[in-house]
């Protein structure tokens, strides 16, 4: 009797691990019956992507660290700085995705600001009801509730945050301002040059190359995008510190990303 390979996983499509070792020398090496010019080509861009993403962190959400915090709430972690260095230009000291059942809560101990979008359904947060892409920011220092009637899911990203005030900014209230052909941004919160940002794309919108200031931190919350020959989809998060750059920003499918990093980008 022949045993069937397992099925793969129909969302198991991340090719990430091939730009890594052992696989990247085997990827740089002459391959029999390839035109020079054309080994030298593939080579060349193996080695800008492997440039690019070096000091860079990507997180898919299937395979995100989960912790239990109460009953029915669940965390995701997505960063979790270091500890004893100083912190990089807009580097966060955490961020995660809490995920809340229905009718579940949660308090969350004093500590740094802590921006808050919902991503998922609708959740209470410090008193304030938040529906799908609402944001609240909370100044440092406060012990903070969330709760869920129907079930959520909330993006938390907690930083040193010093004078943030609070903010709160509906999603039925914000609009889309134009920032560039096919591309619609919203400042959420923004100081020294560091912002808090959404970006809805059409499809087939690009962004050109550009290095970062401030740490620049991606969560997609709806569509797919690439950045340089990362494919990132919906719930996948990625950090580029501060001095690095992405020569390719590009959806197919159209998207909506939050963002936090430089409130203007640093074209090249």
């Amino acid at each position: 009797m022949t045993t069937m390979p397992d099925t793969p996983e129909p969302d198991d499509d991340d090719l990430s691990p091939l730009l890594s070792e052992p696989f990247a020398r085997a990827w740089a090496a002459a391959a029999p019956g390839l035109p020079a010019r054309l080994g030298d080509r593939l080579g060349r861009r193996l080695a800008q992507s492997l440039k690019a993403e070096q000091g860079m962190v990507t997180v898919r959400r299937r395979s995100a660290l989960a912790e239990t915090l109460a009953a029915g709430v669940q965390q995701r972690w997505l960063y979790r700085a270091p500890a004893g260095r100083a912190a990089r230009p807009g580097e966060p000291r955490a961020a995660s995705i809490i995920e809340l059942q229905a009718g579940a809560r949660l308090t969350l101990p004093a500590g740094g600001a802590r921006e808050f979008l919902v991503v998922r359904g609708g959740a209470e947060v410090d008193g304030e009801s938040l529906g799908l892409h609402d944001f609240l920011l909370l100044p440092a220092g406060g012990v903070t509730g969330l709760a869920s009637v129907d079930g959520a899911h909330v993006f938390v990203r907690e930083a040193d945050g010093a004078g943030a005030e609070r903010t709160l900014v509906r999603d039925r209230e914000a609009g889309w301002p134009e920032f560039a052909p096919g591309i619609r941004r919203r400042v959420l919160w923004t100081a020294g040059g560091e912002a808090a940002l959404l970006y809805r794309a059409d499809p087939g919108a690009s962004v050109p190359v550009h290095s970062h200031g401030h740490d620049e931190e991606c969560l997609m919350v709806q569509g797919e995008l690439f950045l340089d020959d990362v494919l990132l989809q919906q719930g996948d998060y990625q950090l580029a510190p501060a001095g690095t750059g992405h020569r390719i920003t590009e959806t197919d499918t159209g998207v909506i990303i939050y963002a936090h990093g430089d409130l203007d980008l640093q074209f090249t």
